[in-house]
């Protein structure tokens, strides 16, 4: 008897020990990785509206169907070859549309009775931007994400040149309809979230033009043409060129001006004048 009560109390103690572990003791790594994947997977982006084109690498998945189950590049005309379907249309067709043109194929062949396809989207470069004109690697670039905005597309081209505008136009199609926006690349990376950095499409076309410039010449240390600064004056403008010779004067500038309507005017301006795209700033002699 006495060996069965200590038998009790020890196995009492070894219960009690047993269940103040289990509450200290934090959730296991096993516990924490099966809610990873929901974190995960509110992080991808949506698949939902992009639409296949010729390049773009997909997976096609069967459910219990694993010969069915097949990575597949969409081809040059907008197909794929699929087994026992044979060549399947998919390119410009939505991954949900997709998915049901196959399911169909499937189903209407006799193959699977109640197919389950599922498309996962390996690599996009059916949809491709291009970037023209002052930038540093102009070119074609593929849309590797379904969020792919404004900035990154111009870091990808390597950013604009030295001579490039401030300014770049973006060009393609919206829903159907011709789309243009001219966007404020030092916007882009100053404000820290722009309206002006959209999504981008694919067939988009993102352009950089020159820099407006403007010439000085006559009694100025370095004559030429010079890049305009938003908001540059006059006076900015004959610092761009080292300032006036010894013979010259800032005082005797003569200012050379095109109207809308093409013709030249030249007057007197002011120091503090606005230069414009085109102006030509001659520095006279000083008279003394």
């Amino acid at each position: 008897m006495k060996f069965l009560t200590r038998y009790l109390a020890a196995a009492c103690l070894f219960l009690g020990a047993a269940t103040a572990f289990a509450q200290a003791t934090p959730p296991s790594a096993a516990a924490a990785s099966r809610q990873a994947p929901a974190t995960q997977a509110a992080a991808l982006p949506t698949q939902q509206d992009y639409r296949l084109g010729a390049g773009d690498s997909i997976g096609v998945q069967v459910y219990q169907s694993p010969d069915l189950s097949v990575d597949a590049r969409v081809s040059e005309t907008g197909v794929i070859s699929y087994p026992l379907v044979g060549t399947v249309q998919l390119g410009g067709l939505t991954i949900s549309e997709a998915e049901k043109k196959i399911a169909d194929a499937l189903r209407t062949g006799g193959f699977v009775k109640v197919p389950q396809v599922n498309i996962v989207l390996r690599q996009v470069r059916g949809s491709q931007v291009a970037v023209l004109g002052q930038v540093s690697r102009p070119g074609r670039f593929p849309l590797e994400t379904f969020n792919t905005r404004v900035s990154d597309m111009l870091a990808a081209a390597g950013g604009t040149t030295a001579i490039g505008d401030d300014v770049l136009i973006v060009t393609g199609q919206r829903q159907g309809q011709p789309f243009r926006k001219v966007i404020d690349i030092p916007a882009l990376f100053l404000n820290q979230k722009s309206d002006e950095d959209i999504v981008l499409s694919g067939g988009d076309t993102l352009y950089v033009n020159k820099a407006p410039v403007f010439y000085i010449y006559g009694e100025a240390q370095r004559p030429g043409p010079y890049r305009i600064e938003r908001g540059m004056t006059v006076m900015q403008a004959l610092a761009q060129g080292g300032g006036p010779t010894v013979r010259g004067s800032q005082n005797r500038l003569r200012l050379h001006r095109r109207d809308p309507a093409g013709n030249v005017t030249e007057t007197t301006p002011k120091l503090t004048d606005t230069v414009q795209a085109e102006d030509v700033i001659y520095v006279r002699e000083s008279l003394f």
